[in-house]
């Protein structure tokens, strides 16, 4: 695994897809990103193991 990955997925909002560069090298992660298509707040969860799994979500109230 590269220490920076570009991961394509959907906005669980607007259902447009995005690109996100994501830094391997700091382990499991979960902070929340902008959808840069409606701008709505999505949470992101990174869990990096032998490969990358990327999870996005609707930002829960």
């Amino acid at each position: 695994m590269n220490p920076l990955e570009f991961v394509e997925l959907l906005c669980p909002y607007c259902s447009e897809p995005i690109s996100l560069t994501v830094d391997c090298t700091e382990g499991d992660q979960e902070y929340t990103e902008d959808c840069p298509v409606c701008c709505a707040p999505i949470s992101i969860r990174l869990v990096i193991g032998n490969n990358l799994e990327v999870f996005a979500e609707r930002e829960s109230d």
